[in-house]
């Protein structure tokens, strides 16, 4: 190497050496970083309750000290159709299910949808709940572990409009059998209950599947029948409400807080709770295996179970009955008096045993009947039902020949499939229900059940004699 190069590379190491010593020697500006505060939870529930419950939940729970504990910021709200919330709660993740019913919640747990309650506060909170008021289940295990629990009691009935009642001359009913009545056929075609499909509506299936426990698969389906004919079928329980409250018809099916809402709202209206022929049914609250934060999920679960969480029932605009009974005893239950009452009776109540496996084995095939059978072909319904009971005031047929049309009329659908006749049995029921699930196989049913139920409304009409 020259002397210059070496030279070179002299300077460049003193100069190299120098520059690191003074920038080690002078102070350096202090790097910190600043750990962005975490983003707030935005719980994901999905539910059956109405826009009135979702309102006063976000109002009151997001400014609780449990959502600030678990910093829970906001709360979303999913309300789909029961045959999307399977698809629903996977795509969306969701958090809580609230709201629908005992019969949908173990549908969630066959599904394999529903995660156990293991946090210890939420437990304590849920264990001051009683496992079952007035037989039914408040709070529901599966080997051992807590699956969903009830947050609101309902019993089911239907409300009436006087004024209505004393206008047409129709008596006031105090039984399911009171709504098959032929007296209920005086004002045809004009409706004089209002219902809804089962496909659409939870809780008037429920109604449906109370009055088939209570009186058996074959009288349960005449008597669902003559009330159907008495009526009109709506496309859900709000319209079916609605019909009541604008004078459309003078009696509505419902579940009880609708009931109790309508007697504040509109003067005239009475709730009617069929004495023996109800049950009270827990509607149920519930994690779910998607949720991205369970412990915030349960937490809120639990303040729903909470004597503040349990305020929300008394609201004027919602009127629901709570499952805790201390909730009364604060200054906000002690100004609902009257849903305390509503309360008191729907407890004491003698409801009738209510099989829960059974209502759920039958579920999609009950609600595919009924509407293939007595919605769809409505008009054709109605219209031999209105010949029959012209024919008895008549007196045309004998009241026991009244009794075996009403019978033919009512008794569960035969048809022929591959060669052999086939009955909507109990056991049939049961046997299809799975396959209910595939719209294929329902449609398929739908319009054999469909064409079946014509067929059999058509031939009996030729044979009433004429009034």
């Amino acid at each position: 190497m020259s002397a210059k190069a070496l030279i070179a590379l002299l300077v460049i190491a003193v100069v190299v050496v120098a520059a690191a010593y003074l920038f080690l020697s002078v102070p350096q500006p202090t790097q910190t970083t600043t750990k962005p505060s975490p983003a707030g939870i935005v719980l994901k529930v999905i539910t059956r309750h109405a826009s009135e419950i979702q309102l006063a939940t976000k109002e009151h729970f997001l400014t609780s000290d449990i959502a600030k504990k678990y910093n829970i910021t906001d709360i979303q709200f999913y309300s789909p159709h029961v045959a999307l919330w399977r698809d629903t709660i996977l795509k969306q993740e969701v958090d809580v299910a609230w709201g629908g019913g005992p019969a949908l919640f173990n549908e969630l747990i066959r599904q394999d949808l529903l995660a156990p309650i293991t946090d210890p506060q939420t437990l304590k909170v849920a264990e001051e709940l009683p496992e079952t008021i007035g037989g039914s289940e408040i709070r529901h295990y599966e080997d051992g572990k807590l699956m969903w629990v009830a947050a609101a009691i309902s019993s089911f009935g239907f409300s009436v409009n006087e004024p209505l009642l004393e206008k047409y001359g129709l008596p006031e009913p105090k039984k399911w059998e009171d709504l098959a009545s032929p007296e209920m056929a005086k004002i045809l075609p004009k409706p004089a209950i209002s219902f809804a499909r089962a496909l659409t509506s939870t809780s008037h299936t429920r109604i449906y599947q109370i009055i088939l426990q209570k009186f058996g698969w074959e009288k349960g389906w005449e008597i669902l029948t003559r009330i159907a004919a008495n009526g009109r079928p709506y496309g859900g329980s709000v319209e079916a409400l609605t019909a009541v409250e604008t004078g459309e018809t003078p009696i509505g099916i419902m579940i009880d807080f609708y009931g109790y809402g309508a007697q504040i709202e509109f003067p005239g209206l009475k709730y009617i709770l069929p004495y023996n022929e109800s049950i009270v049914n827990g509607d149920p609250i519930a994690l779910l295996k998607t949720s991205k934060h369970p412990e915030a999920a349960q937490a809120f679960i639990g303040w729903v179970l909470s004597v503040n969480g349990q305020k929300i029932w008394l609201d004027r605009k919602i009127n629901r009955m709570p499952v805790r009974s201390d909730v009364f005893d604060t200054p906000e239950g002690k100004n609902r008096s009257d849903l305390k009452k509503a309360y008191e009776m729907t407890v004491n109540n003698i409801g009738i045993p209510f099989d829960e496996k059974l209502a759920t084995d039958i579920l999609f095939s009950l609600k595919y009947y009924f509407d293939s059978v007595l919605c769809d072909p409505h008009d054709q319904l109605v219209k031999t039902w209105g010949k029959l009971v012209k024919a008895l005031h008549k007196g045309k047929i004998s009241q026991s020949e009244f009794e075996e049309f009403s019978k033919r009329l009512g008794e569960p659908i035969t048809w022929t499939e591959d060669g052999k006749q086939v009955k909507f049995t109990l056991e049939y029921a049961k046997s299809i229900n799975e396959e209910m699930r595939d719209t294929t196989f329902a449609n398929k049913m739908q319009r054999i059940w469909r064409q079946a139920a014509v067929e059999r409304y058509e031939k009996l009409y030729k044979e009433i004699p004429d009034p």
